[in-house]
């Protein structure tokens, strides 16, 4: 799952914009497909050649209603067209393509993706099972993303498939706790150390929701596959999971039941979550930015959104290591290159992807210029770089932030390993759901059914196909 921007969730809903843009100043448009002129070397591993002409179609450009974000994007073709004025740029924005489940799947069986088309981790096998995605192993090289040793080696294995590679990252995320600072004060808890057990998010939800005026501890998800979504974070959180190798349910166990009772007893017993649930993304968050809830669980950059589109203040949250510590649930969104590409068009979308989404200090990653255009700075992710790359991007994120960074320094100072999500992840959710609005809208939930019931399903949903 993905959150609030184009990270987690494909949510429904989303307005349906699909434009084609030339932005380049250098080249003239091509139709509504791409296409390459000429030929350069057929070796992968030569770079392409500058008398190629070749034009292709992005995906997820921001809209016009983005104005900076868009703005960015324009300076970027401009800039990346200085190296290749060969190249040109078309992009795509396609909110319904890039949030929306229903609209990816029918996109990919009708062949209509983009040349370079934007997915989530978890997308890969339902590209592949529909031959959608080219298999750019031989493409991607030290010498067309010079700083490939840098990237985190998971981060990478989730675009890979028999140790072909199939994408390149743009974002990853794992998930924490998201606090609000201000009621941590009221409550007399300390802002500055989140609850790093499940035992004591209870006992700090339930001083929270003291505070009385509505105020709830602890919020979850229940709907909309999100709460299969939390609920797969928690089992991961304690060292467990929700499918097991052999590709059958892991969840009707003693500690799928201890994830679930903790809940029912916050939810029933302390009063601590709220009378208000089946929520699903933005409820919390705008519970949260309004000063009613005290933690749940999250991506960093909730925060920005709650910020950004909800109106709080980045001084009011926090952020710590996802209670229990054991594992946290990963993920994160790449960009795909559309079989079938000629050589040419393939090596120009990796240029592409290297100089937009994979070069410190340029791009994405060019947080001076982020910060000019009023953006957010600070948020500790997306940060898929190791070794030197972290370090002068953590320098240069820091020395940009637009938000109180030590705010993050729990979360940051006690890394948990992330872990990615399990096959076929949205129709397990959607399973997971049931049992999530079972233990929160019912006080005589039978959490030992509700299990059985749900992996009984899941089992049949990783049977199919």
């Amino acid at each position: 799952m993905r959150s609030a921007r184009l990270r987690r969730t494909r949510r429904a809903g989303a307005a349906v914009l699909v434009s084609a843009v030339c932005l380049t100043t250098l080249a003239a448009c091509g139709g509504d497909g791409g296409g390459s002129e000429g030929g350069g070397s057929s070796d992968p591993t030569i770079p392409l050649d500058p008398n190629a002409k070749v034009t292709l179609t992005i995906d997820c450009m921001p809209p016009p209603a983005k104005a900076a974000e868009l703005r960015e994007w324009k300076e970027d073709v401009a800039e990346f067209n200085e190296t290749y004025p060969n190249v040109t740029i078309e992009g795509r924005s396609t909110p319904g393509q890039c949030l929306e489940p229903p609209r990816f799947t029918a996109m990919l069986k009708a062949k209509t993706q983009p040349d370079v088309f934007y997915t989530y981790f978890t997308d890969l096998p339902q590209v592949l099972s529909e031959d959608g995605a080219e298999d750019i192993s031989d493409y991607v090289t030290p010498r067309s993303v010079p700083l490939l040793k840098d990237i985190d080696p998971n981060v990478l294995d989730s675009l890979r498939h028999r140790n072909n590679l199939y994408g390149l990252p743009t974002s990853n995320y794992t998930m924490g706790l998201l606090i609000n600072r201000r009621l941590f004060e009221d409550a007399g808890l300390d802002p500055d150390a989140p609850p790093r057990t499940w035992e004591e998010v209870r006992a700090a939800a339930k001083r929270i929701a003291g505070l009385g005026k509505g105020i709830a501890g602890f919020g979850e998800y229940s709907a909309g596959n999100t709460g299969g979504w939390h609920f797969t974070a928690q089992m991961y959180s304690l060292g467990g999971d929700v499918v097991d190798a052999g590709e059958k349910a892991a969840f009707d166990n003693d500690l799928g039941r201890r994830v679930a009772k903790n809940l029912h007893a916050m939810r029933w017993e302390d009063d601590s979550m709220g009378r208000t649930q089946l929520l699903r993304w933005g409820d919390l968050q705008k519970q949260m930015a309004a000063d009613k809830l005290g933690m749940f669980l999250a991506a960093p950059d909730d925060i920005a959104y709650m910020v950004q589109q909800l109106g709080a203040r980045y001084e009011n949250f926090g952020m710590g290591p996802i209670p229990g510590g054991r594992n946290t649930l990963a993920g994160g969104n790449n960009y795909m290159v559309r079989k079938g590409l000629s050589g040419d068009m393939v090596k120009a979308a990796v240029a592409w992807l290297n100089f937009r989404n994979l070069t410190v200090g340029k791009g994405q990653f060019d947080w001076a210029r982020t910060k000019s255009d009023g953006l957010p700075v600070g948020v500790p992710q997306p940060n898929f770089w190791l070794n030197q790359s972290k370090t002068q991007d953590d320098a240069a994120r820091l020395a940009q932030a637009t938000m109180p960074v030590t705010h993050f320094k729990a979360f940051m100072d006690h890394p948990v390993a992330g872990k990615a999500e399990p096959p076929k992840a949205q129709e397990v959710y959607k399973v997971l759901d049931g049992v999530m609005s079972g233990i929160l809208t019912d006080e005589d939930a039978d959490i030992d059914e509700l299990l059985s019931t749900a992996a009984a399903q899941v089992d049949r949903v990783l049977a199919d196909g």
